[in-house]
């Protein structure tokens, strides 16, 4: 599914793949969006035939920008959109989806949020797991930690599914 709306999501800015910098930025900002994050924009380099390592650079830089302003700013915004009755549906619907996946970084803490960050399966991320990590409370600088680590790992995870440098290895 990333793959399928990396790919939509390339075409959507396709007037700005004309240019190298017009390239870099459309993988910034799709590993700025949630669901597709550092995965899509690993997905979209490759699809723009753009470098590894600066493309990893470019995903992580895009991915790790909305942490802080989810673990530090999330909860009070979500507090007083509650109060409007259309998006207040919408926010309870979303502090239950992650609620739901919670039991995940629960018992780990800090361990689980890098787990959860860093292993890249549908529904898990940098943006679900920060706003599990603030729903739930933890410390703020140490989810930042945990979940910069977690993006990095699913980076590298990333790479090589993307990349095929697992399959350079093996050949």
């Amino acid at each position: 599914m990333t793959e399928k709306i990396a790919k939509f999501m390339v075409k959507a800015f396709g007037a700005w793949a004309g240019t190298l910098l017009g390239k870099y930025l459309i993988i910034f900002v799709i590993s700025m969006l949630p669901i597709l994050e550092l995965r899509g924009g690993l997905i979209a380099s490759r699809l723009l035939d753009l470098p590894m390592w600066q493309s990893f650079g470019v995903c992580f830089l895009g991915n790790i920008l909305p942490i802080p302003f989810i673990l530090w700013f999330i909860t009070p915004l979500f507090d007083r959109l509650k109060k409007r009755k259309k998006i207040g549906k919408i926010v309870l619907k979303l502090e239950n989806k992650a609620k739901s996946k919670k039991e995940q970084i629960e018992n780990l803490k800090y361990i689980g949020l890098f787990l959860f960050v860093g292993i890249p399966l549908p529904g898990t991320g940098a943006w679900t797991g920060c706003l599990i990590a603030a729903i739930l409370g933890l410390n703020k600088k140490k989810s930042l930690l945990a979940a910069i680590g977690g993006v990095i790992l699913a980076g590298i995870i990333m790479l090589i599914v993307s990349y095929g440098i697992m399959g350079n290895l093996i050949s």
